[in-house]
């Protein structure tokens, strides 16, 4: 393979855009030559003002490799030319021209020197990843050279051709297109698979059965693509005995490897290998000799719930471009194959670009770093892609509980020293909390736990709740100092204890050396309960106000968190007996979350400026009944609650009344037959009489008479026994109530003189039951609604029971009454039959009139 370097091609219009100062985009895949081509171009050249040029990186692993290799190409060592930064090493000279570093190395730089006065070119690489600190710093970028520095010179790199979002960022921008040189990449489907493994067992035993065809595939190296470092040591332990037979290396790269690691991964070797990486690998580094890919198709990213405030680790299929450039890893230097662990028809359903991650992550760390930079209204920031309102306002609500911002995002004196630090804004409050209690040092080691990656592989050797501590987390720390100090504890990994005590020995300096700082050593002896517990269950509550969750019940695992969320303790939790508790690391999924370490907090340690006392009502369901409570809440999580007196005021009416609307049947009295039939007529009257002068419909003055009665009561009970007849008659004038009585009255008299009430059924015709020697003399059916409307009439025999039921009187007497004549007086002799009953004289009770 020549080596000339496909970039080269571009690096002419790449000085000619940086020289007339106008920002480039240069689009280019994997294995152009973007990372070491373009640096020492630009710094051999005459086209860049004084200054440094800065190659950001999103990782470590990529900012010293970078620098190295390009230190190598131009025959020098590390840290002359090109150097890097990144956290816990650098490697920079006054000479320096090239700084290779991190994200958030610049995103510090850009707080403590907003216009970057010794900087002259800034290439953002890697861009198509779109990590949230990759947009956070690209935006202030856009805005120094815009407002401050237009001769700041602005390169963003990416390995796609999805690019649009930053072109509509910086409209002036060139856009300059590398082919690059790939060579083919034989694509080689699973397609027996019908369930994608979801297990990390799963994973590492299909990613391990195809190492063997991998290694028979091609002749170079492998490289194995999987979604965490849990499934590398898996896959590791399954390989040993296959590499160690044919004389095959295996190696591992993750981001938290030590930089020998790393460096050892990446050199070249004559011994054959294969490297089993997470993402790291995919491209933003170059491991040579890889001839074959075998992808499992997998990551696993952060998700963030805005509505609960719960980070989540979750595992899912990575996109169609992601694999592609996993695939192109193979292809750098000879004809590749690339075995995907999924079907075909799998990845036509894939999506085709990673989110970026301002549409999923936790912004709280960005618009804390945004207010410290001024910037008063996120929403004018220049954002790449902006976030949503939700997500923006979630991270507000956290900052102002941690103290950091107002409401308005300026930015508070505490919010200053938390942006100072290199930590989540929890974490920084946590620091800072702890240099209030005095207790620096245990802090230190709970942060690093709670940031960097667990050293812890089991819990052997230690039960938390027989040492006396009521904190998960603290029972981590008391464990890890004694592993630290000379204690061998089986259930921790020697490297990855090593990198918390690095970590936490650079966030207790980071403190010290703030000025006016005065900070204790707290470590504690073996077999001692350390004195600091309280200290460091008050610095966590501190740093996670929102996570307060406060138990369900005495003895329960179950409890409620700020915000309203279920959460489930774990059953090996210290958190035996505490009503409430810092829920410090939740598992958001399920109904309830599952709160893997937990501390318990005292009430009395609760700050009095996020307490509140208030009396509620609220209308209780099983009293029927509008009930008062004295409540005491931190934010919103109910603490204490008594008992109280309940007003009859407005807030009680306004109560009592939206819950008995939605209950009115069960509220008006059933056995109220007088209440019923007004109801009944009112509503048949709205039905049948278009010019009928009543002012509303029945419901809307039932509604209104509600209202009214809900006055000075605050149960259904009391409602139920209200005088709902003179209130609805109340909302008719005298005119209006007679009109009512005349057009739906409640009785008629009938020829016998008897009065009889009428029925209304919903939907149907008033109906009249009456015996049949009652209505003699009516030649017709009785009408009602000025006329409209004939009644039904149950016409009853002498035992009660209807004979018939007609709405045409005249009819019936007419026809049919001849034959139930006929069969009633053969069966009830002594009752009044005659033979015309239209001109015969009524009788009460059925028998024959006396002479």
């Amino acid at each position: 393979m020549p080596d000339r370097l496909p970039i080269e091609d571009c690096l002419e219009a790449v000085i000619a855009a940086v020289g007339a100062e106008r920002p480039v985009i240069l689009r280019a895949p994997p294995g152009a030559g973007k990372t070491t081509g373009v640096p020492p171009t630009l710094v051999n050249g005459d086209c860049l003002p004084e200054g440094q040029v800065i190659l950001l990186q999103p990782r470590r692993i990529a900012a010293r490799a970078a620098a190295h290799r390009l230190s190598r190409l131009a025959g020098q060592p590390i840290g002359q030319a090109y150097g890097y930064h990144v956290r816990f090493d650098r490697k920079v000279s006054p000479q320096t021209k090239v700084v290779s570093m991190t994200t958030g190395i610049l995103l510090r730089q850009l707080t403590r020197d907003p216009l970057l006065e010794d900087v002259g070119c800034v290439i953002v690489d890697e861009f198509h990843e779109r990590s949230l600190e990759v947009d956070l710093a690209l935006g202030m970028l856009h805005r120094v050279r815009t407002t401050l520095r237009p001769e700041l010179r602005l390169i963003v790199m990416s390995a796609t051709l999805d690019t649009q979002p930053v072109e509509r960022l910086m409209p002036d921008a060139v856009v300059i297109e590398s082919h690059g040189r790939a060579y083919d990449v034989d694509i080689r489907y699973d397609e027996s698979l019908t369930r994608p493994s979801n297990t990390r067992g799963a994973i590492a035993q299909s990613v391990a059965a195809r190492i063997p065809d991998a290694l028979q595939s091609r002749d170079g190296d492998v490289l194995v693509f999987l979604p965490g470092v849990g499934e590398i040591h898996q896959v590791a332990n399954l390989v040993e005995g296959l590499t160690q037979k044919q004389g095959v290396q295996v190696r591992k790269l993750y981001g938290d490897l030590s930089p020998a690691d790393q460096d050892a991964v990446l050199a070249s070797s004559d011994q054959r290998k294969v490297v089993l990486a997470t993402n790291v690998a995919e491209t933003s580094i170059t491991i040579p000799g890889i001839t074959c890919v075998v992808d499992s198709g997998l990551a696993r990213a952060m998700q963030y719930d805005t509505s609960v405030g719960i980070p989540s680790l979750r595992l899912q299929p990575i996109s169609k471009a992601s694999a592609d450039q996993r695939a192109g890893r193979a292809g750098r230097t000879a004809p590749g194959v690339c075995f995907r662990l999924w079907p075909s028809a799998m990845h036509r359903s894939r999506p085709d670009h990673t989110p970026p991650e301002v549409a999923t992550a936790d912004l709280s760390s960005a618009l804390l770093m945004l207010a410290s930079w001024g910037e008063r209204d996120v929403f004018e920031f220049p954002w790449v892609t902006s976030p949503t309102e939700h997500a923006v306002a979630a991270a507000v609500d956290l900052l102002v509980q941690l103290g950091a911002i107002d409401r308005s995002l300026a930015i508070t004196s505490l919010g200053e020293e938390m942006n100072r630090l290199p930590l989540h804004p929890r974490l920084s409050r946590l620091m800072l909390a702890a240099k209030q209690y005095d207790c620096v040092a245990s802090a230190s080691v709970a942060a690093a736990l709670l940031s960097e990656r667990d050293p812890f592989e089991r819990s052997l050797g230690f039960d938390a709740h027989h040492e006396g501590l009521q904190s998960d987390l603290i029972h981590r720390v008391v464990r890890l100092q004694r592993h630290i100090d000379g204690t061998p504890d089986p259930g921790i990994h020697p490297a990855g204890a090593k990198n918390i005590k690095r970590v936490a020995e650079t966030l207790g300096k980071s403190l010290r050396d703030t000025p006016d700082q005065t900070v204790t050593t707290d470590r504690t002896g073996a077999g001692d309960r350390p004195p600091t517990e309280e200290a460091i269950s008050r610095s966590l509550l501190a740093a996670f106000p929102d996570r307060l969750a406060k138990r369900r019940a005495p003895g329960s695992e179950s409890g409620v968190m700020v915000g309203g969320r279920g959460v489930k303790l774990d059953r090996s939790s210290a958190v035996r007996s505490a009503e409430l508790f810092v829920c410090v690391s939740v598992d958001g999924k399920g109904e309830e979350s599952l709160v893997r370490l937990a501390s318990a907090v005292d009430e009395a340690w609760l700050p009095k400026e996020l307490i509140e006392s208030r009396r509620e009502r609220f209308f209780h369901p099983s009293l029927k009944a509008v009930v008062a409570r004295d409540r005491t809440y931190f934010l919103d999580l109910l603490i204490s609650e008594s008992t109280a007196p309940c007003n009859s005021d407005d807030e009680t009416t306004e109560l009592l009344f939206q819950h008995a609307k939605s209950n009115l049947d069960s509220i008006l009295p059933g056995k109220d037959k007088p209440l019923e039939s007004i109801i009944a007529r009112w509503r048949f009257l709205c039905e049948h009489c278009e010019a009928s002068p009543l002012p509303m419909s029945i419901d809307q003055a039932l509604e209104t008479v509600l209202r009214e009665l809900c006055r000075g009561r605050t149960t259904f009970s009391e409602l139920a026994r209200a005088p709902w007849i003179d209130h609805l008659k109340g909302l008719l004038s005298y005119e209006q109530l007679q009109w009512f009585d005349q057009q739906a009255p409640e009785s008629l008299v009938v020829p016998s003189g008897n009065r009889i009430r009428l029925a209304y059924p919903p939907g149907k015709t008033p109906t009249l039951a009456v015996r049949i020697q009652e209505v003699y003399g009516w030649a017709a059916t009785p009408r009602i609604a000025g006329g409209s409307v004939p009644l039904q009439l149950h016409l009853l025999g002498p035992n009660h029971r209807p004979q018939q039921i007609t709405d045409d009187l005249e009819s019936f007497w007419k026809t049919t009454y001849v034959e139930v004549r006929k069969e009633l007086k053969r069966r009830y002799g002594k009752h009044h039959w005659p033979d015309d009953p239209t001109t015969a004289v009524a009788t009460r009770n059925g028998l024959k009139p006396r002479k």
